[in-house]
């Protein structure tokens, strides 16, 4: 199907979560409290989360900011691998690296992660037909905006490795027809207080 209108996609990490995961922190939870704060004024035809604690608590936190927006749980939007390169796809220098990083993948994970991610860009990605623009929220884990955001920069499959982003930022794309995708904003944090960002990125990358 060949868009006619845009479609703006907003792509964020869950808040940060506790040790075992299973539920957001106090400060996961002011994290998605305040994101939802930032973004109560955009027009969201839909949330789209992940079926993890994590994702849906902080789901239900921005949503609680909306205007009469449906939350839809899927798979889709779940935390898995997009993608497992082989060596030859990598840089030379990096490669090892890489491939340890992966090698925790079960075989399941291998198998089904490519699927979901294939769907993901199906679902997500791309121009919309009709004549408004959408707006649509993905509340989601690291590895799915990773894949996004390569997607929409054209970059090869493997570069969604090394691509990280911090719990509770913002990241936004546009599609528009005719056009190659564009992203207007990545790992934004501008909503949160000193003290709440950089959760969830590695602690020698924080600026």
């Amino acid at each position: 199907m060949t868009g006619t209108a845009s479609r703006h996609l907003y792509l964020v990490r869950h808040g940060e979560a506790s040790p075992d995961e299973s539920t957001l922190t106090e400060a996961g939870r002011r994290q998605a409290t305040l994101l939802g704060r930032r973004l109560r004024d955009i027009p969201f035809t839909a949330v789209h989360h992940g079926p993890l604690p994590r994702a849906e608590q902080t789901a239900r936190l921005i949503g609680a900011h909306l205007k009469n927006v449906p939350l839809n749980c899927t798979d889709i939007a779940g935390d898995y691998v997009p993608y497992v390169p082989e060596a030859d796809e990598l840089p030379a220098d990096s490669a090892d690296f890489y491939l340890s990083f992966l090698a925790g993948a079960t075989a399941e994970e291998r198998r089904h992660g490519p699927v979901l991610a294939r769907q993901a860009l199906e679902l997500f990605a791309g121009p919309v037909a009709g004549e408004e623009d959408r707006h649509e929220l993905v509340v989601t884990h690291n590895f799915l905006v990773a894949w996004l955001v390569r997607d929409a920069m054209q970059a090869p499959k493997w570069r969604w490795l090394g691509l990280n982003h911090c719990n509770a930022a913002l990241t936004v794309i546009r599609y528009a027809p005719g056009r190659a995708a564009t992203v207007l904003l990545s790992n934004d944090m501008r909503h949160l207080p000193a003290e709440l960002r950089w959760t969830g990125f590695p602690s020698e990358l924080h600026i």
